[in-house]
């Protein structure tokens, strides 16, 4: 089977579950070919020969305020679907990679040519951007057209069936996470020189939107303090970072954080952890704590949106109502005051992980993968 992936390439959820589900898929014999505008961040660890990446190219003309991605995308669609005799093409992110597939589409069917396309939903591509009256409308329609559609979390199959008119089933397909990359290696030795002293070591990882609070992480580090010597390891850029930075200046706790910026070896950075924070405002699931989870890195997250799903309380974390910074931070507390009670959530965590495991979650996309063309071309016998 031939499968395009069409993703943005950044560090977020979406980029990075597209990348993984291609490497998974590879690693199983498929041929995979991502369609974007640069190399996803996570593709460049190693060489594999089942994986193929076509740049979509935009030219930049004088007319332009905004160059046209999406008829670029669509472009390049038809041109990798056609020269790679693709069977499928999977979209991750509604925006706009729907709406460019169903674009792709029409121009393939004057062609004689067409394949069914996949999209899988991320979270704010429907609960914040998909529902902003300048896109509502292409969002609904696109959707509609896909051949299946998938969810990372039932609270994003809700959320979409909430405020969005669809008109078929939505499957929901977790985020996964591939225990053989993501787990506590020993890096005892970049522990001494972050920690020397043996202080607790707290993460964060994002994008520093203002979705992910990002100053409520620097809010609930402060108080941790107080109680317990602690350093706080900030991962990942974004608009936010430069206001939190000089948060931390005021609040004179700027030494004990490092601003890593964006890093590519997640796991070591999780094996020195003892605890890691998401007071997001909102997850449609949260896969950077799934992660930390497979790295025995208990959470302490919101009870928002797909969170609850992963990060069970008093097992592998504590979750709070979002901007209760107060009782993140006792509960931050409690578990890293004692060190028989934070093996526990250890253990707790990666057993909650365990749970996502990418050879639980794979056949499920395979399945459905095998399920849309086959009636695909049913469809297609059907109406000749």
């Amino acid at each position: 089977m031939k499968i395009g992936i069409v993703c943005y390439p950044t560090f977020g959820g979406s980029g990075v579950l597209a990348t993984e589900l291609g490497i998974a898929l590879s690693d199983k014999g498929y041929e995979v070919h991502f369609i974007t505008y640069k190399q996803p961040a996570r593709l460049n660890q190693s060489f594999n020969p089942n994986i193929y990446f076509h740049e979509v190219k935009v030219p930049a003309y004088p007319l332009f305020d905004f160059p046209p991605y999406e008829t670029a995308l669509a472009s390049t669609m038809v041109n990798v679907i056609v020269n790679q005799k693709l069977d499928l093409l999977h979209l991750h992110y509604a925006i706009p990679h729907a709406s460019a597939a169903y674009f792709a589409r029409q121009i393939l069917k004057k062609t004689g040519k067409d394949i069914p396309f996949i999209t899988t939903l991320h979270g704010t591509d429907i609960t914040l951007v998909g529902k902003d009256v300048t896109y509502a409308p292409v969002v609904t329609f696109s959707i509609n057209e896909s051949d299946a559609i998938t969810a990372v979390s039932d609270n994003l199959k809700e959320e979409t069936l909430r405020h969005f008119k669809i008109e078929k089933d939505i499957h929901v397909i977790p985020n996964f996470v591939d225990i053989k990359r993501f787990f506590q290696a020993d890096k005892e030795h970049f522990k001494q020189m972050l920690a020397p002293d043996g202080e607790r070591i707290l993460v964060h990882v994002s994008n520093f939107r203002a979705v992910k609070r990002v100053g409520d992480v620097v809010k609930i580090f402060e108080q941790v303090r107080k109680e317990i010597p602690a350093k706080l390891l900030m991962i990942g850029d974004g608009p936010d970072r430069l206001n939190v930075e000089e948060m931390a200046r005021s609040m004179d706790i700027y030494n004990d954080i490092r601003f890593l910026g964006k890093q590519e070896q997640i796991s070591e950075i999780l094996s020195i952890a003892d605890l890691f924070l998401l007071p997001s405002e909102t997850e449609s699931f949260g896969l950077s704590a799934l992660e930390a989870m497979a790295c025995n890195v208990p959470v302490i997250s919101t009870n928002t949106g797909g969170l609850p799903e992963i990060n069970v309380e008093g097992v592998s974390g504590y979750l709070s109502n979002v901007g209760d910074i107060d009782a993140m931070a006792q509960h931050a507390i409690y578990m890293l005051s004692d060190n028989d009670r934070l093996q526990q959530f250890k253990k707790g965590a990666i057993e909650q992980a365990q749970k996502f495991e990418k050879q639980r979650i794979i056949p499920m996309y395979e399945e459905l993968y095998k399920e849309v063309i086959a009636a695909y071309k049913s469809n297609s016998v059907a109406a000749i």
